[in-house]
């Protein structure tokens, strides 16, 4: 996960709306079924549908009040608690 590309997909979600985001997740969640997606390329797949999760995470928690800037800090310590 990118943090960057998570407040950039945040901004859009704000400006936007979420429902976007959730068509794109269904599309590069149904890519990975192929037989024809190589490892390299579903490792992007995967990234980026972890950054567009991450995203809309991160708006839920601007939506409830929080900052942007809080909501990436609690969103990655989230994350990151989830691995150790």
């Amino acid at each position: 996960m990118r943090l960057p590309l998570i407040k950039h997909l945040s901004n859009f979600i704000a400006e936007n709306d979420e429902d976007f985001v959730i068509e794109t997740l269904e599309t590069l969640e149904y890519l990975t079924e192929s037989s024809a997606i190589k490892d390299e390329e579903m490792d992007v797949l995967g990234e980026m549908i972890s950054n567009l999760y991450g995203a809309i995470e991160v708006q839920k928690l601007v939506a409830d009040g929080q900052t942007q800037k809080k909501a990436l800090n609690a969103f990655m310590k989230r994350v990151q608690g989830s691995i150790n």
